[in-house]
């Protein structure tokens, strides 16, 4: 008697792990995100003599080692539905990148995009390595809050304007695979 209750206690186990593995797992479809929102970033470096339109600027300078080795920079710029620096914003990108590598450009991105508009409200949390000689870049959007509630998915990042060291812009291509609120 005692072994069969055993045996029965442990298929009963078995079967409850399996329901609720089941219950709670999603199947992520790479193809078909939950939600897709097209930005275009701008970030302006101050470069010490453009304070009025800086939306960036180094906390750190840069090392002997070449490729802007070391380099800080914080920044709050503005996101754009198109590619225009003045066309109303629909969010800002407020946080941080460094570079990181010595052989080649290579910045590491942290921040947030904070969006208060008619169409969304809430933020999405993004970092990741950001491999400049690539074309395109994924970084990893690790969560949010509002419209984008615990979101997750990944920003695609193109390069579509550098001008210099001080100006350049960026399309992101955010694709979110996790939605709790749509």
């Amino acid at each position: 008697m005692i072994q069969f209750v055993k045996k029965s206690c442990s298929i009963l186990f078995f079967l409850l792990i399996i329901c609720c593995v089941s219950i709670n797992s999603k199947t992520l479809k790479p193809d078909e995100p939950c939600k897709r929102i097209v930005l275009y970033y701008h970030d302006i470096l101050f470069n010490g003599t453009d304070l009025a339109n800086a939306t960036s600027a180094k906390i750190t300078n840069d090392t002997q080692f070449g490729y802007h080795f070391g380099m800080m920079v914080v920044f709050d710029d503005p996101m754009t539905k198109d590619g225009h620096l003045h066309s109303p914003p629909v969010a800002r990108a407020q946080g941080f990148y460094f570079y990181d590598k010595r052989g080649t450009y290579n910045a590491w991105f942290a921040y947030t995009l904070i969006f208060n508009s008619t169409e969304y409200k809430g933020t999405l949390n993004i970092m990741g390595a950001d491999p400049l000689p690539e074309k395109t870049r994924d970084l990893s959007v690790v969560g949010g809050t509002g419209d984008f509630f615990m979101a997750r998915g990944i920003a695609t990042f193109t390069t579509e304007d550098a001008q210099g060291d001080y100006y350049f812009r960026l399309q992101m291509d955010i694709k979110l695979y996790e939605c709790y609120k749509t």
